[in-house]
């Protein structure tokens, strides 16, 4: 998945990216709004963790805007502010969930997690499509009888072609989502991670498709 990390604080930014990377996700950081702005006018992301006290404003100024202009990017307010009401009016303007700092890293993951599942309509944390069962928790693969794991940026390409099956994926796209804007990112390295993908679902009925000038699709095949 894809992150936008809108945080002052380069520290706690730091050690927030570091997690999320750790666990196979691309995460852009903003120090400001002005910044975070700039990233969502040429970016798409899954998830935006989004800070309130910020050096150019007030968060929650940027959650109203983005609602406004209808972006349904799932947005979990980062705030050191415990007041019950902070906490409403974040949710009032849109944020889908908060989490009050200081924090523990694996609750923040956890949290990150179930807005995700929301977000896709799923309530449990596997997907099973064509007999095979993918857990993006776990990060494995159970294809019949054999458990496949799957590295950080083969486990969060299969986690987009698993929540939409059929929808075709431009490399174009699949390089967005799979890496940060600071990447070096060679030519071939899509058709690298596809490639390793295609071998572990070689026994499956389930295939990833080349559509010639298009992208890559998963087809479900009997």
């Amino acid at each position: 998945m894809k992150f936008l990390l809108v945080e002052d604080n380069l520290d706690l930014a730091n050690a927030i990216s570091s997690r999320m990377r750790l666990d196979g996700h691309v995460v852009d950081h903003a120090p400001n709004l002005e910044d975070a702005s700039a990233f969502v006018e040429t970016e798409e992301y899954d998830l935006i963790l989004l800070d309130i006290m910020l050096p150019d404003g007030d968060g929650r100024d940027f959650l109203k805007s983005h609602r406004a202009s209808h972006l349904d990017t799932p947005v979990i307010v980062l705030t050191a502010r415990s007041q019950v009401s902070d906490r409403i009016g974040s949710l009032d303007l849109g944020a889908d969930d908060y989490v009050t700092k200081p924090f523990d890293h694996a609750e923040l993951e956890a949290r990150c997690r179930a807005v995700l599942r929301r977000k896709s309509g799923i309530a449990k944390s596997t997907i099973e499509i064509g007999g095979i069962v993918f857990d993006p928790v776990a990060g494995h693969l159970l294809v019949g009888p054999d458990t496949v794991s799957l590295r950080n940026r083969e486990l969060r390409l299969l986690e987009l072609f698993f929540n939409a099956p059929g929808q075709v994926f431009s490399k174009q796209k699949l390089a967005d989502r799979l890496f940060s804007y600071d990447d070096n990112v060679s030519d071939n390295a899509i058709e690298v991670y596809v490639g390793r993908l295609r071998r572990h679902l070689e026994h499956s009925k389930l295939k990833i498709t080349t559509l010639r000038g298009l992208g890559y699709r998963l087809d479900h095949v009997s």
